[in-house]
């Protein structure tokens, strides 16, 4: 039988947080605008964040004294990401958010995106290394990944392009992504060995 009041208690709930979301969205968005050079800076980390945190990943491995155990890592950061965009492709069918600035929710300082905006992609390619050096117990470069992570997610709202939820989103499909080819690529594998040693 259908519960008025649980009904309405759930919509409450989910008003109270799509307007807690606008609030940190354009708290974090309003930040911008005020200082040249750190929108410049920043502009530059939503860039281009995602391809330096790759070209880390791949100097970790060669650098590393572990070097196939890192290789692995690596590739399974990769895996990580690729399931996470096939997640996120698989969201957007059923879930089409207008970005905050065609809302008028931010002010955009980069160019306009043509998809939607949840989840967001960024945020499932930088977490989908955090997650997978976290999940490999390699803690230690986890930890810097992360917060080079967090500079990436942070510009995607700072410059206006995505709400915080949409950040939140592309988190939960990276770590979706990292379980997943946690439980299917296992390390020292007949399979891990040839991609490892190839690479």
């Amino acid at each position: 039988m259908f519960n008025a009041p649980a009904a309405t208690a759930i919509q409450w709930n989910s008003v109270l947080m799509q307007n807690l979301d606008i609030v940190l969205t354009q708290f974090i968005n309003g930040l911008s605008g005020h200082v040249h050079l750190l929108d410049i800076a920043i502009e530059t980390i939503t860039q281009i964040g995602v391809p330096l945190l790759i070209l880390a990943v791949v100097i970790s491995w060669r650098v590393g004294a572990n070097a196939r155990a890192d290789r692995h890592v690596a590739v399974a950061s990769a895996l990580s990401f690729v399931i996470g965009l096939a997640l996120n492709q698989l969201v957007l069918l059923v879930v089409h958010r207008v970005r905050p600035y065609d809302a008028g929710v931010t002010h955009l300082l980069i160019a306009h995106s043509a998809d939607p905006s949840f989840p967001s992609d960024h945020a499932t390619a930088s977490f989908a290394v955090v997650f997978s050096y976290l999940l490999a117990t390699r803690l230690e470069k986890a930890f810097w990944f992360f917060l080079v992570a967090l500079l990436i997610v942070f510009s995607r709202v700072y410059v206006g392009t995505h709400y915080v939820t949409d950040i939140l989103g592309g988190v939960a499909t990276a770590f979706a992504g990292a379980a997943a080819t946690r439980i299917a690529y296992r390390e020292d594998t007949r399979a891990d060995r040839w991609v490892t040693h190839i690479l």
